[in-house]
């Protein structure tokens, strides 16, 4: 049976197979096959980083880790697990909205050259719902007309999506009260559920999309018996009551129109190092700013787009000065950005609740802790407020 979802792509809905370990590796082989560069977890450099895959074997084979504010340590599990760690310190917003790229070059004739780019679709394996909703907000905020004829919404049109249903949320996670986890959402060509028991390593696999099935095609597996659906299902649905953080239930939204002079800003500032750690790391932060470089001989320039950060002291630079001077301010405008005007520009949250922020504050500055102060010292406005 088949529907559209909210991009328009044709969904294939109720069927699922089961893939044991080596099926694992036939489909990284099977979408290389079809020309993807394949993109998913491996361990480097003491952590569980995003690269791109040869084979199955980079994939974090029995390492988990240990996460809260300002840690993160890799561990060795006691099983197998390729998908039994939390969100490292990459996002897949690296791949479809790069920290730096050229724009153009010109030479002094007037000679003008757009960058070459490679256009080998991506492939990314092992989204959690976290991630895969960052997604879906930064097509939003990149690629407002899907169709556009520029390389940031041809990686958009030609992407492969290999979800991963969370089953161990870390010590930060938060994404049920975000309500993008831990099942991963709409959006996904293939998404799997991994389980290790008495019975062997599997992957029970939920098919999205006329893609996903094609490809699954490709690779051996067995249909899912109804007990082994039911047993992933109940395993992530308990999961939404194991996570190691939440934000309080109030409208953050409103909350934060009232923040404004509240005395939590000052008592975060007196932490905050400024250093823009929590938007680097965080999967839907996008601002940018531009370079223009020459050679030393001023014949040839060159037009680059990297990451910025609103923790940048001349960030909100205007002509006179910076506006927001205070690391105080700095952090206001990043919190009250993510949680509550976010939703006037882009219609939903740009916070999805992986903690990625938290685990990578120097010093453990924690956004929902801080949310939670919020909302016990200031009333939220009513919508009649508003």
């Amino acid at each position: 049976m088949t529907e559209a979802d909210r991009s328009g792509r044709s969904v294939r809905v109720d069927r699922h197979s089961m893939l044991d370990r080596h099926g694992l590796d036939q489909l990284i082989d099977a979408l290389r096959a079809r020309g993807y560069r394949v993109v998913g977890p491996t361990v480097h450099d003491s952590a569980i980083v995003l690269d791109e895959l040869e084979s199955g074997a980079q994939l974090p084979s029995g390492w988990g880790v240990t996460t809260g504010p300002g840690i993160y340590r890799l561990r060795r599990r006691d099983d197998a697990a390729v998908f039994g760690h939390s969100a490292g310190p990459q996002s897949w917003k690296r791949f479809l909205h790069p920290p730096r790229q050229q724009l153009w070059s010109v030479d002094r004739n007037g000679t003008y050259e757009a960058p070459a780019q490679d256009e080998r679709p991506y492939a990314f394996v092992g989204v959690r719902g976290c991630d895969l909703a960052a997604i879906a907000v930064l097509r939003r905020v990149l690629c407002p007309d899907p169709s556009a004829d520029s390389p940031t919404a041809r990686r958009f049109q030609h992407l492969f999506l290999v979800a991963a249903h969370c089953t161990e949320p870390g010590e930060v996670c938060f994404c049920a009260s975000m309500g993008t986890g831990p099942a991963a959402g709409s959006g996904y060509d293939l998404a799997l559920t991994e389980r290790i028991d008495e019975h062997g390593h599997r992957f029970l696999v939920d098919i999205g999309t006329d893609e996903g099935a094609s490809v699954l095609d490709d690779v051996a597996r067995r249909p899912a018996a109804v007990g082994e659906v039911d047993d992933a299902r109940t395993a992530v649905t308990s999961a939404a009551d194991r996570m190691g953080r939440t934000m309080p239930e109030v409208d953050l939204r409103l909350l934060l129109r009232s923040a404004r002079e509240a005395d939590v800003w000052e008592d975060v500032a007196a932490r905050c190092l400024t250093c823009g750690n929590c938007t680097m790391v965080c999967p839907t932060c996008f601002c940018t700013t531009s370079e223009d470089i020459t050679d030393l001989t001023g014949d040839h320039a060159e037009r680059w787009q990297h990451w910025s950060s609103c923790f940048e002291l001349d960030f909100s630079h205007l002509h006179g000065g910076d506006v927001r001077v205070s690391g105080e301010s700095r952090y206001r405008q990043w919190m009250s950005h993510k949680l509550g005007t976010w939703f006037d520009q882009f219609g939903s949250s740009g916070c999805v609740g992986c903690g990625r922020c938290i685990d990578w504050c120097p010093v453990g500055i924690d956004i929902t802790e801080e949310a939670a102060r919020l909302s016990q010292v200031l009333p939220a406005e009513t919508p009649e407020d508003a």
